[in-house]
């Protein structure tokens, strides 16, 4: 799978090629030594892949491939969110002590293997349609992928009405690994309600990922979730 931006940096959409590759090979001693804000994106990508994958099954909508998910799917995505959850921390402390653990290992399959298989046989919703929204905003390209994700994530529990010890779960971890948890961690400002506006109505065009979650939503409902989201970032709530 190949994603397309435009010279801009905007997000034009994917091309699916028809195999996978034969082999992938991930040599954990280089990626130790790389820079950690990429394992830390990593991760806030993958942190999606259990919440898209649920809503998508929820709402009998497809996943990448045009297919309905599957129970090992479920389950792939299942073990994302844990590894993600249990191995995290314990990751990132490995990476910065130079030192390869189990812990380690595991985030980097998390963040490649079971996210990948995850979010192209489960499907992609909210937090992924609002970062391919957020792409038409300029202030948001110094940022990764995975970091505008996971704010894409808090909101996606906004929307869905998420029990508080969920959120709660996803907003700690976040704020442990260096995730951004508020707009201005990606360039957004919470007081500029015409952009903000602009990034939901973008998120809620014909065809965008949101529209695989099992809501009815509106553009009013996902700029309210934003913001709101916003608010628990700050206070934790």
């Amino acid at each position: 799978m190949s994603i397309i931006y435009s010279d801009q940096g905007v997000y034009e959409g994917f091309d699916s090629f028809g195999r996978n590759p034969d082999l992938v090979l991930v040599d954990t001693g280089v990626i130790i030594g790389s820079p950690e804000r990429y394992l830390i994106a990593g991760m806030g990508d993958a942190l999606s892949t259990m919440f898209e994958a649920n809503a998508c099954r929820k709402a009998g909508k497809p996943n990448l491939r045009g297919g309905l998910s599957t129970i090992a799917a479920a389950r792939i995505s299942e073990s994302c969110y844990r590894v993600i959850m249990s191995d995290g921390r314990e990751a990132l402390s490995s990476m910065r002590a130079g030192e390869l653990s189990p812990a380690f290992d595991r985030i980097v399959e998390a963040n490649t293997l079971l996210s990948g298989i995850g979010f192209e046989s489960g499907g992609l919703a909210a937090a992924h349609g609002l970062y391919n929204a957020m792409t038409t905003t300029s202030s948001t390209h110094p940022y990764l992928h995975g970091e505008k994700v996971a704010f894409g994530v808090l909101v996606l529990l906004v929307l869905e009405d998420a029990s508080p010890d969920v959120f709660d779960e996803v907003l700690r971890f976040c704020l442990d690994v260096g995730l951004p948890v508020r707009l201005g961690d990606i360039g957004l400002d919470v007081d500029d309600h015409e952009v903000l506006r602009s990034i939901a109505e973008h998120a809620m065009a014909p065809g965008g990922l949101i529209h695989n979650e099992p809501l009815d939503l509106t553009v009013d409902i996902v700029l309210d979730a934003i913001i709101e989201a916003d608010r628990r970032g700050v206070t934790g709530d």
